[in-house]
This record gives C-alpha cells, sequence and structure tokens, in this order.
C-alpha cells in the first residue's frame, strides 16, 4: 500500500539513487521499481541484540540526502535515528479520521516534501503468470493472525461449486500448509483434480505473477489481496476484524467486499477476544457465492 507514495517519490526526484530497506518479502515485491540500486534486508529480528543490529543496517545505509520510513514502530524510529540523512522523516497519521491507508502514505509524502501528487493505483512490476484455462486462486493464510481467518472448508466449498468452470490454485505462505491441506483433502474428498496446492512452495515473485494472472481470486484480508488489486484481478475479500475502510483493495473494480459488519468488529486483535469468532464464522459459502454471480 505504499507503493503509490513511493512512485510519487520517484516521479518527483527521478534521477535519484534509492536505497530500499525492508524486511526479505517486501524487498522481493518491490523488485523492478526504478532507480533501486542497493537493497538492504532487515534481519536484526533474527538475531541477538537487535537494537545494535538495527545500528548496523544503518551504518550500512551510508550518508544520504533523504531518508523516508514508513513504519510508526519504536525500533524503525531507533534505526533511523542513526541514519546520516540531511533529512529524514518518519511516517505519521496526520488525520484522525478512518482514511485507506494508501492515502495516509501519500498524504506522508506530500506533507514531508511539500507535493501534492494523488495516489495513484498500486505498482508491482512483474509480468502476470499465464494459465491456460480459467483460474481460480484461493489465499485462506492471513498473517496477523487467526482472527482474519476464513474457514478451510467454507474455501473449498466455494472451490468445489466453481471446479466446472475454473481450475482451482491453493495459495499460502510456508506457516500457512497445514490450512491449504485441509482444502485440498476437502477437493480430494469430493472427486476435485483440476487443482494445484501452491502453499509454501512458491518465491514471492511466482507468488505475485500467479496471482496477477488469476481470473477469479477469493482471499482474507492480507498482503496477497493487495497483489490481486495492483493487478486489477476480480476479487472477493472476507473481511472480519479488520477495517475495510482503511485496508481493502485500492482502486480495484473488480473487487468486492464481504463482511458481517458485526457490533464487535472491527476489533482489530490478532484472536477472537470474544472466543465465538462470529465476524467470519457467520460468513458462509453461498454467501461469496452470491456475490461472485452478482
Amino acid at each position: 500500500m505504499t507503493t503509490p507514495a513511493i512512485e510519487n517519490i520517484i516521479k518527483t526526484y527521478p534521477n535519484a539513487k534509492i536505497i530500499l530497506l525492508g524486511s526479505y518479502v517486501s524487498t522481493q515485491a518491490f523488485k523492478g521499481f526504478k532507480n533501486v540500486t542497493k537493497v538492504i534486508i532487515d534481519n536484526s529480528k533474527k538475531q541477538n541484540n537487535r537494537y545494535l543490529n538495527l545500528i548496523k543496517i544503518a551504518k550500512e545505509v551510508g550518508k544520504v540526502d533523504l531518508a523516508i520510513s514508513f513504519r510508526r514502530s519504536f525500533s524503525s524510529k531507533f534505526m533511523m535515528f542513526f541514519i546520516k540523512a540531511k533529512k529524514k522523516f518518519n511516517y505519521r497519521r496526520l488525520v484522525k479520521e478512518e482514511i485507506h491507508l494508501v492515502l495516509r502514505y501519500n498524504d506522508f509524502v506530500n506533507k514531508v516534501l511539500n507535493l501534492n501528487n494523488k495516489a495513484g493505483d498500486l505498482k508491482l512490476y512483474f509480468k502476470p503468470f499465464t494459465y491456460l484455462k480459467p483460474t481460480l486462486g484461493i489465499n485462506p493464510g492471513a498473517t496477523y493472525g487467526s482472527a482474519k481467518r476464513w474457514y478451510p472448508n467454507e474455501f473449498a466449498k466455494v472451490a468445489i461449486s466453481l471446479s466446472s468452470k475454473y481450475n482451482i490454485v491453493i495459495f499460502g505462505g510456508p506457516m500457512e500448509t497445514d490450512i491449504a491441506k485441509d482444502i485440498e483433502e476437502e477437493l480430494i474428498k469430493n472427486g476435485i483434480l483440476n487443482y494445484e496446492n501452491l502453499a509454501g512452495k512458491t518465491t514471492i515473485p511466482e507468488l505475485i505473477e500467479k496471482i496477477a494472472g488469476l481470473d477469479l481470486f477469493i482471499t482474507n484480508d492480507s498482503g496477497p489481496m493487495h497483489i490481486a488489486a495492483a493487478y486489477k484481478v476480480k476479487t472477493i475479500a472476507i473481511f472480519g476484524p479488520t477495517k475495510f475502510t482503511e485496508t481493502n483493495q485500492w482502486n480495484n473494480e473488480k473487487g468486492k467486499i464481504i463482511t458481517k459488519n458485526l457490533e464487535c468488529a472491527p476489533c482489530m486483535k490478532r484472536s477472537c477476544p470474544l472466543k465465538h469468532h462470529n465476524c467470519m464464522k457467520l460468513i458462509t459459502s453461498n454467501d461469496v457465492l452470491k456475490v461472485i454471480d452478482n
């Protein structure tokens, strides 16, 4: 969701050399962005003293004219303190109202750089995979926590219902292979063989390319949901405990949201604090199929 803001930075400074610093996953996703001359992966969490490692990362950046962080965490501010830059800016929210994070990030860049650029589409620079037949992708995972995850059996019911129209691809990260396996087993039980389970088997570029080429995508609120938005893939996004006003697909006219709008939602918790998980439990495969048909 930072990509429109970053595109505007590149547009403002077309000759700038950019150092990209972030997690392995995020830096992989940003491959192909113009002017990126160096990539630094933040592995500080995986090592003994995180803050000493953040200082080392800051030194690796070297002297720069401008340093911008899109993170609000203490660790990010700590690292930015040690970066040698003529100007540096830590992300902050400029308004209290609920607005999309794309707008928050872009407004932040406009504010600190004294610009007036509109937020464009999400942008990734990968070529979509070409499927031989119409293909449905399902993404049952969400790294934020279990509260954001719809149920594998419901994903499976949707896939089974649509299997005569689409080949099926199951997506997921290395920590989501069990969920994907549950869906796969349901498909096999029902005699569905035109599927592929890619959970835990793709690199980040491969994941982006495979999602980009889909005809239909059913997903929880997650990173892959935003990948689909960047490529304008027809998407059904299932929201429970999170604020769809802030994190739904940006600028995807083919995207639709399913949510029950319960009084207890959005709670923004990683697991259901009330133990019933009704924000997801009350959403059925029929709800999804009805939206697809409309």
